[in-house]
C-alpha cells in the first residue's frame, strides 16, 4: 500500500521537528524537576497551560483553513498574505493589550509581584501565532527539511539558555559578574529562554527565507478563510479545554490544606512521560492533514482514511504498552521528589491514544465543510470534563483530572465516530480495531500488575507481552513480513 507508506515517509520527516525538538525539550524536565520545588513547577505548569489556550484564540482556525483553500490553488499567495497579516495584527493587538494590563492580569491569576511572568509569555504567544502561517505554507510546499530545521535549531537555543541560566549560572560566579544572571528571576529564565528561541524563528523565517514574505492581503478571501475557520477557533478552544484545563483547574478545585501547586507540580511533570505518544501524534498530525486533503478526491480515499487509523491504532497501542509497561525506567527522567504520581501515567497514555483516534475521525467533517460539527464534539467533551473535574479533583486530586481527560477523549471519539458513519461513511474496521485496543489493555493490566522479583526476568517478561501483541497483529491482519522487509530494504539500496 503505497499510500500508507508514502505517509509513513513524510511522518517520519515531521517527526524530526516534532520528535527532535520535543527530546530536547524533554532535557528540561529533569533539569527543571531537581532545580524547582514541586509548587514551583506548578507555577511553570500553570503558565503553560495559559499559553496553550490563548494560542488556540491566536491562530483562530487559520491554519487549516489556509491548508483548505491553498489546497486547491494553483498561486497560493493571496491565501497565505490574507491569512499572515491577519494573523500578524491580531498577535500585535494582543501583545499591546497584555503588555499594558499585565499587572491587573497577574492579580487575577495569584502572581501579583511577578508581572513580567504574563508579559514574556504574552510575547511568546504572540510571536508563535503570527509564525504559524508562514510555518504552515512549508509544510504545504512538503519543505519538511526546512521546517524541521528551523524547530529543531528553535528548541536547541531555548533548552541551552535553560542550562545556561539554571544550572551553569548558580555554579559559577563569573558567570554570575556578567550582570545577565540574577537568582531572583528563578522560573523566570524558563520564560526568557522560550522567549529567545521563538524572535529566533521570526528572523529566520522572515529575513533568511524570502519566499514567505507575503505580497498583499484579500478583504475576500479573508471573509472565505474567517467563515471556514471560525467554527475550528471554537471548536479548538474546547479541544484547547479539554487537554490544558486540568492545569489550571486543579489550583482552584484542590483544597489548600492539600497544597494544590505542590500536586499540580507533580501532575506536570507524570504528563510529561507521556510524551512519546504526543510526540507520535504531533507528527503524524503534521504529514496527515496535508496527506487527508490532497488525496480528498481519489476514488479510494475513504479506503484510504480507514486504513490509516487501523495502523495508527496498533502503533500508538505499542507506544502505550512501551511507556506504560516500564515506568520503572521512565521514572528517572523526572526527580525523585516527582515520582509518586508514576501511576497516573497508563491513565493519561491512554487518554492520548484516543485523543489521537479523533483527529483520525475529525477529517469526515473538514473535507465535507462541516466544522461546526467540531464544536459540538468538543464542547460536549469539554462539558464532560469540567464536570468530572468537579466530581472528582476535589476528592483524589490530580487523578480526578487523569480521569477526567480519558473520559472525554472517549466520548469525542465515539460521538464523531457516528458522525462520521452518517455523513462521510468511511468503511472503518470498527471490530478489529476494538479487538486491538482491549488486547492491549489486557496486556497492559497482565504485565503492570504481575509483579516479577527479578529484574532481568521481569524485564523480558514485559517485553515479550509487548512481542505477543505485535505477532497476534501480525497473523489477524495477514501481514507477509519478509516481502515487506526485502522491499524497505531494496528501498534502502536505491536511495
Amino acid at each position: 500500500m503505497s499510500y500508507l507508506r508514502k505517509l509513513s515517509g513524510q511522518t517520519a520527516i515531521y517527526g524530526l521537528s516534532s520528535v527532535v525538538p520535543r527530546l530536547l525539550n524533554y532535557i528540561l524536565v529533569p533539569l527543571h524537576t531537581r532545580v524547582f520545588l514541586q509548587e514551583e513547577y506548578g507555577i511553570i505548569t500553570e503558565m503553560y497551560a495559559y499559553l496553550a489556550f490563548l494560542l488556540v484564540i491566536l491562530t483562530y482556525g487559520m491554519e487549516t483553513g489556509f491548508f483548505r483553500f491553498a489546497a486547491k490553488e494553483e498561486n497560493t499567495n493571496t491565501t497565505y498574505s490574507t491569512a499572515f497579516y491577519s494573523l500578524l495584527t491580531t498577535s500585535l493587538l494582543f501583545f499591546a493589550t497584555v503588555f499594558l494590563f499585565s499587572d491587573s492580569i497577574v492579580s487575577v491569576i495569584g502572581y501579583p509581584n511577578n508581572p513580567e511572568y504574563v508579559i514574556y509569555l504574552g510575547a511568546i504567544i504572540a510571536i508563535d501565532a503570527f509564525c504559524t502561517i508562514p510555518f504552515a505554507r512549508l509544510r504545504l510546499e512538503n519543505k519538511a527539511k526546512v521546517f524541521s530545521s528551523i524547530k529543531i535549531i528553535s528548541v536547541v537555543i531555548n533548552v541551552s539558555l535553560n542550562f545556561f541560566f539554571l544550572a551553569l549560572c548558580p555554579k559559577y560566579e563569573f558567570l554570575q559578574n556578567l550582570y545577565i544572571y540574577n537568582a531572583d528571576i528563578g522560573i523566570g529564565y524558563v520564560f526568557i529562554s522560550n522567549l529567545v528561541s521563538s524572535i529566533f524563528v521570526v528572523i529566520i523565517l522572515l529575513v533568511f527565507n524570502h519566499n514567505l514574505l507575503p505580497s498583499r492581503f484579500s478583504v475576500a478571501k479573508f471573509k472565505l478563510l474567517l467563515l471556514y475557520s471560525f467554527p475550528l477557533l471554537v471548536s479548538g478552544l474546547g479541544g484547547t479545554a479539554n487537554e490544558w484545563l486540568d492545569r489550571i483547574f486543579l489550583k482552584y478545585l484542590i483544597p489548600d490544606e492539600q497544597n494544590p501547586l505542590y500536586q499540580l507540580g507533580i501532575y506536570g511533570a507524570n504528563l510529561k512521560l507521556a510524551v512519546l505518544m504526543v510526540l507520535f501524534i504531533q507528527m503524524f498530525r503534521y504529514a496527515a492533514e496535508p496527506f487527508f486533503f490532497s488525496n480528498a478526491n481519489t476514488v479510494e480515499s475513504k479506503k484510504i482514511y480507514a486504513d490509516v487509523l487501523k495502523y495508527f491504532l496498533v502503533f500508538t497501542i505499542l507506544i502505550f504498552l512501551g511507556v506504560s509497561l516500564f515506568t520503572d525506567i521512565f521514572k528517572f527522567f523526572v526527580g525523585e521528589r516527582f515520582r509518586e504520581g508514576l501511576s497516573v501515567v497508563p491513565i493519561l497514555l491512554l487518554a492520548n491514544l484516543f485523543n489521537g483516534i479523533y483527529f483520525n475521525l475529525s477529517i469526515w467533517f473538514k473535507l465535507s465543510n462541516r466544522t461546526w460539527y467540531g464544536i459540538y464534539y468538543t464542547f460536549a467533551g469539554a462539558i464532560i470534563t469540567v464536570t468530572l473535574y468537579f466530581l472528582l479533583i476535589p476528592k483524589i486530586g490530580f487523578y480526578g483530572a487523569a480521569i477526567a481527560r480519558l473520559a472525554c477523549y472517549i466520548f469525542m471519539t465515539v460521538l464523531c465516530y457516528y458522525g462520521s458513519k452518517r455523513y462521510f461513511n468511511v468503511p472503518y474496521q470498527v471490530g478489529r480495531m476494538f479487538l486491538y485496543l482491549i488486547l492491549g489493555i489486557l496486556i497492559f493490566i497482565i504485565g503492570y500488575f504481575i509483579k516479577i522479583n527479578n529484574e532481568a526476568i521481569s524485564f523480558l517478561f514485559r517485553i515479550l507481552l509487548i512481542a505477543a501483541f505485535l505477532y497476534l497483529f501480525i497473523v489477524i491482519e495477514k501481514i507477509k513480513v519478509i516481502p515487506i522487509l526485502n522491499s524497505l530494504r531494496n528501498d534502502s539500496k536505491r536511495s
